[in-house]
C-alpha cells in the first residue's frame, strides 16, 4: 500500500477535526437549544450588512442545499429566532433575517460559543489562530 499524499492527509485530517469541533461547539449550543448549524446561521445573519438574506445565499454559506437550509430554518421560523421580509428588489423572493427574539438567543448562544472555541483551540498562540484561519481563507 503506497503512502497517503500529504493533500490526502490533509483532507482527512481536516475532516476529523472539522467532524470534532462541530460535535463540541454542537453540544455546548444544544444548552441554548440550538445546533451549530442553526447557530451558523444565525451568525450570518447577524453580520450580513442588511441583516436579511435569501435562503439561497445561506445555503451556499453554511455548504448546504436550498432544500437543506428550507428545512433547517422552518423550525427556527416556528419558534421566533427568524422571520421572513419582503425582498425590496424581487417581490417573488422573501428573506430571512433574526427576530428580535433571535438577536437574543444568538447573543448568549455566542457567550457559550466563545467558551467553548476558546477550549478548543487554547492549545494553539494567537499568531498560529490567525495562520490557520488565514489558510483557511484561501481555501474556502
Amino acid at each position: 500500500m503506497s503512502e497517503q499524499s500529504l493533500s490526502g492527509q490533509f483532507v482527512i485530517k481536516n475532516a476529523l477535526l472539522a467532524s470534532k469541533l462541530a460535535k463540541r461547539a454542537g453540544n455546548h449550543l444544544s444548552m441554548h437549544g440550538i445546533s451549530l448549524s442553526e447557530y451558523l446561521v444565525m451568525h450570518h445573519l447577524q453580520y450580513s450588512p442588511n441583516k436579511a438574506v435569501a435562503r439561497i445565499e445561506l445555503a451556499e454559506h453554511i455548504g448546504m442545499s436550498a432544500s437543506g437550509v428550507t428545512r433547517l430554518i422552518a423550525p427556527m421560523e416556528k419558534t421566533g429566532i427568524i422571520e421572513k421580509v419582503a425582498n425590496p428588489r424581487d417581490a417573488r423572493q422573501s428573506l430571512v433575517k433574526l427576530s428580535p427574539a433571535g438577536q437574543r438567543l444568538y447573543a448568549d448562544a455566542s457567550v457559550s460559543f466563545e467558551q467553548i472555541t476558546q477550549e478548543l483551540v487554547g492549545g494553539l498562540s494567537q499568531a498560529q489562530q490567525e495562520k490557520v484561519v488565514e489558510l483557511f481563507a484561501k481555501l474556502i
